[in-house]
């Protein structure tokens, strides 16, 4: 794996102290955003649940048998690590007037919030975003830099990296995804395969990413620069004018990257040369991506972040909450500010 790297850059320096998180569940706290409320009526029942120290795909296969459904049939907009307290919504397919007592699905580690029926499933990233309430312990390190890192965070947003989750324990998705391009690896689990392929398009994001860390761009607008805004999935191309750049500046409009897979990228001069260098040093992960049919995408380089508040607490620890748009990791806003240790754990 020597040419795997999983150091990113950071946009401020480094961090500021050392610190753990994750020493019990309720010290990293999840809250999904769902954006929309449940209709009150249909053949798909929502439930919102919260647990603790539980998988969510797990949870969501012993829905589907205390319901007595397949489990297709229920679903969930994201994964949440198994190691923290969450709040997160599930979907179960029961049409008709069946009813179902969730109140027996109760336990020490798992409880049923909520349960409301609406006519559509919930699927896969149909979040607007999460709510995090973290507890970082054993804090370490010179506190007034550590707060204007945090500061810094909050005032002029932080890079968009996929965290390290994405590629499994010692970058291992990577080296799958690698295998599965080049028909060493044979997979019959549509989700497995479909970790392996967004590891791959997630590590090339990152490394595009990296690259503009290090020239000091992931946050300014460059000559033929794609943009995004921070709620919304769409992009454009435009031409940098002195609007374009106040606008990026303003923290309205962000520079993007490329989610890789097959099609040109709509990116040109600079950004795309920036783009085009990553995929040919990692040309079996881009050419794979093409090969399997992935159409390319967009995310935004830069991640602001919503109602970031801090507080150092007795004991040496930090408590920080701040709501992020999904897609995004707690753990990239963190690693700005302090070192959990390992970059891969």
């Amino acid at each position: 794996m020597s040419d795997w790297r999983f150091d990113w850059p950071y946009a401020y320096g480094g961090p500021a102290a050392r610190g753990v998180i994750k020493q019990v569940p309720e010290d990293f706290f999840v809250d999904e955003i769902l954006g929309f409320e449940p209709c009150g009526e249909g053949e798909h029942v929502f439930l919102k649940i919260e647990k603790r120290g539980e998988n969510t795909d797990y949870l969501a296969r012993q829905l589907a048998k205390y319901a007595g459904l397949p489990a297709r049939d229920v679903s969930y907009a994201g994964l949440k690590d198994r190691h923290s307290r969450t709040v997160q919504w599930f979907s179960a397919h029961i049409p008709g007037k069946r009813e179902v007592d969730w109140t027996g699905f109760n336990s020490d580690t798992v409880s049923v919030l909520a349960a409301v029926r609406h006519n559509r499933k919930l699927k896969k990233g149909a979040l607007k975003g999460n709510r995090f309430e973290i507890t970082v312990r054993e804090l370490a390190g010179d506190t007034d830099l550590l707060e204007e890192r945090l500061a810094r965070i909050k005032d002029c947003g932080l890079p968009n990296y996929f965290g390290p989750q994405r590629f499994g324990h010692e970058g291992r998705n990577i080296e799958k995804a690698t295998a599965l391009f080049a028909g060493e690896l044979k997979l019959r689990d549509r989700q497995l395969e479909g970790i392996y392929l967004s590891a791959a398009r997630s590590y090339l994001f990152n490394a595009v990413l990296a690259r503009r860390v290090d020239e000091g761009t992931w946050n300014r607008a460059i000559s033929g620069d794609v943009f995004m805004f921070s709620d919304s999935h769409s992009f454009f191309k435009d031409e940098v004018t002195a609007e374009i750049v106040a606008r990026v500046e303003s923290l309205a409009l962000h520079p993007s990257g490329p989610l890789a897979g097959r099609g040109e990228s709509p990116a040109d001069a600079d950004a795309l040369t920036i783009e085009q260098a990553v995929a040919e040093r990692y040309r079996s992960l881009s050419e794979g991506l093409a090969r399997i049919g992935m159409e390319v995408s967009r995310r935004p380089l830069r991640l602001t972040v919503d109602d970031f508040e801090w507080a150092l607490l007795p004991e040496n620890a930090l408590r920080v909450a701040f709501i992020l748009p999904a897609g995004a990791y707690a753990t990239a806003v963190l690693r700005e500010a302090i070192d959990f240790g390992p970059a891969l754990d």
